[in-house]
C-alpha cells in the first residue's frame, strides 16, 4: 500500500510539472507546438525552447515553432480575417476541402504584407474534457498552420494558440452553436511601425 501511495504521489507531481511546462501564455490560451503523438522530455533542459528565435517543431515536416514572446506586444487585428474563420467537423482537425479557399486568401494577404505575422487560434465546442479540447484545439491550429506553410508562408511568421472550449463563438447548447464553436481563427499580428 505504501508503494502504491508513493507511486501515485510521483505521478501527480509529474502531471503538475507537465502542466507547468506546457507553454501557458501570460494571456489566456495555451501556446501550441507539441505535435500530436510527441511527448517532450520534461527532465532534459537541453530540449527547452530558446528565449528568442525558433525551435524545430517536427523533424518529419521540418516546420519550426516560433517563440510566442517575440511578437507578444505586437497589435492583433481580429477583424481583418473574421470572414475567413475555418470550421471543423466534430472531433476532427482535418481541414475540409470547402474551407481551403479561406486559408488561401489568408496566405495571399500575408504574401503581400511580409512585415506582418499571424496568430492561429484553435477552438472547440463545449463537449469533452478541458484537456481533450485543449489538445484538439492545438491540432486544429497546427493543421491550419501546416496548410499556410504549404501555401508558401514561412513557418516563423505563424504562431499557434489553443483555447479549447474557453472562448465559444456561440453560447447555445445545441448542434447549431457547436458547429460555430469548432473553428480556427486567424489574427493578424501587425508589425509595429
Amino acid at each position: 500500500m505504501m508503494k502504491l501511495t508513493k507511486l501515485v504521489s510521483v505521478l501527480v507531481l509529474g502531471l503538475m510539472i507537465a502542466g507547468a511546462a506546457s507553454g501557458c501564455r501570460k494571456r489566456p490560451g495555451y501556446v501550441t507546438g507539441i505535435p500530436p503523438g510527441k511527448t517532450p522530455d520534461l527532465w532534459d533542459v537541453t530540449n527547452a525552447p530558446p528565449l528568442t528565435g525558433t525551435q524545430p517543431l517536427d523533424t518529419n515536416t521540418n516546420l519550426e515553432q516560433t517563440n510566442p514572446d517575440i511578437r507578444k506586444n505586437w497589435p492583433r487585428n481580429a477583424e481583418i480575417f473574421k470572414a475567413y474563420t475555418v470550421h471543423f467537423d466534430f472531433d476532427s482537425s482535418s481541414v475540409k476541402t470547402a474551407e481551403k479557399p479561406k486559408i488561401a486568401s489568408v496566405a495571399d494577404y500575408l504574401k503581400g504584407h511580409p512585415q506582418d505575422a499571424l496568430e492561429v487560434d484553435g477552438h472547440c465546442d463545449e463537449r469533452g474534457t478541458e484537456e481533450y479540447n485543449r489538445s484538439l484545439g492545438e491540432r486544429r491550429a497546427l493543421a491550419l498552420r501546416e496548410q499556410l506553410v504549404t501555401l508558401g508562408i514561412e513557418p516563423g511568421r505563424i504562431d499557434t494558440v489553443t483555447y479549447g472550449k474557453d472562448r465559444p463563438a456561440e453560447t447555445g447548447h445545441n448542434e447549431a452553436a457547436w458547429k460555430q464553436n469548432r473553428r480556427g481563427e486567424f489574427l493578424l499580428e501587425e508589425h509595429p511601425k
